[in-house]
């Protein structure tokens, strides 16, 4: 056993590179891991430079000065917030509220629906209807009650939100405009022998922006879009149920499926059994293919290349190590370990390094 280990130490971490390599990634995953929670604005404003990347990048290519690209952007991104924060948040926190305050008659409306099905399937019982009816009530008096909380806690966290805005914005202004001084700075601090740690971050800064880019603009079109189809359909909750779909695009498959549910609910609700929810489903079922078969391949041909089963696990483990951020930057911190594993530096085992015999050869 102690053979074996020994040789495949030598084999993958006798080359120093992969020994720099490998000290980066452990160190960087505990502090995320470990230092996460309070470095949370940091990685908020790390992913909207990310974000707002882009267009700077393209005004650069085009003989502007970066500085003057920024302030453009940083300012377009400031104004975007303030309209959004005053117009389309309120709207969607009173959809919400009202929402909930109409789940009662649902879940009534639901147990007659419900009690109906022990006349047509003999093996469904009254009581485990009830029993059902009563668990999804409890569920949703529970999330009631966490958004109320939410609501409450916001207001006595006030001043942690009023610093979020300040610094979150404070940040990215940063990120942008002192992007290589920052980068540069954090060089000096790091071993001299680092050629593959570099290759590997020149793919993974270029994929991450690729990637936060993309998703951003797939969660505008697929929300706008959404919007557009259930208010011409006149669907209750059309705010709501667009940012859901928006939204449901940062956990591939499984968003998409998840969010059916609210859709379909809210549908069944308003019109019933009815022309007007098949066709509400109809169109949803479009829009989600459209998404998975033109848009998405459209905007991250050149970054996503790996199977479905890879996906799923690594939105499983990285959501699971990091939230919200490890579900948001699964697909992107997969592609790295693949790209690891495929670049790591790899001796030759003894048998294969040793060279062919003369002899053997003239034979």
């Amino acid at each position: 056993m102690m053979a074996l280990l020994k040789q495949w130490y030598r084999r993958y971490f006798s080359d120093p590179q992969g020994v720099i390599l490998a000290f980066l990634l452990l160190a960087g995953t505990l502090v995320i891991l470990f230092m996460g929670s309070m470095l949370a604005p940091l990685l908020a404003a790390l992913v909207i430079a990310y974000l707002l990347e882009g267009p700077i990048a393209w005004m650069e290519r085009h003989g502007i000065r970066r500085i003057i690209g920024v302030i453009f952007v940083f300012m377009a991104f400031l104004l975007l917030m303030f309209v959004g924060s005053f117009a389309v948040f309120p709207v969607l926190w009173a959809q919400i509220t009202e929402l909930f305050k109409e789940m009662p008659t649902f879940i009534a409306q639901a147990q007659q629906v419900l009690l109906n099905l022990p006349e047509r399937y003999p093996f469904i019982t009254e009581e485990q209807v009830r029993d059902v009816v009563n668990a999804i009530r409890t569920h949703v008096g529970n999330l009631g009650q966490r958004v109320l909380a939410l609501s409450l806690a916001s207001v006595a966290n006030i001043v942690t939100i009023l610093v979020y805005l300040v610094l979150v914005p404070f940040l990215i202004f940063f990120f942008l405009k002192d992007k290589r001084l920052i980068l540069d700075w954090i060089g000096t601090y790091l071993p001299r022998d680092r050629a593959l740690a570099q290759s590997l971050w020149r793919d993974l800064d270029r994929q991450m922006g690729n990637y936060v880019r993309g998703k951003f603009w797939e969660i505008l079109i697929v929300g706008g879009v959404t919007y557009v189809v259930f208010s011409l359909f006149g669907v209750n909750y059309a705010l709501l149920l667009a940012t859901l779909t928006g939204l449901s695009v940062l956990v591939p498959y499984v968003g998409a499926a998840a969010v059916t549910i609210p859709v379909a609910v809210v549908g069944y609700f308003q019109w019933g059994a009815s022309s007007e929810f098949a066709w509400l489903m109809i169109a949803y079922a479009i829009i989600q293919a459209l998404d998975g078969n033109v848009l998405a391949p459209l905007l991250f041909a050149k970054v996503v290349n790996l199977h479905p089963v890879a996906i799923i696990a690594a939105i499983l483990v990285f959501g699971g190590l990091w939230g919200f951020w490890g579900i948001f930057f699964a697909i992107p911190l997969a592609t790295l370990v693949s790209a690891v594993l495929t670049s790591w530096p790899r001796t030759p085992d003894a048998e294969e390094a040793e060279p062919p015999d003369p002899e053997r050869a003239s034979d």
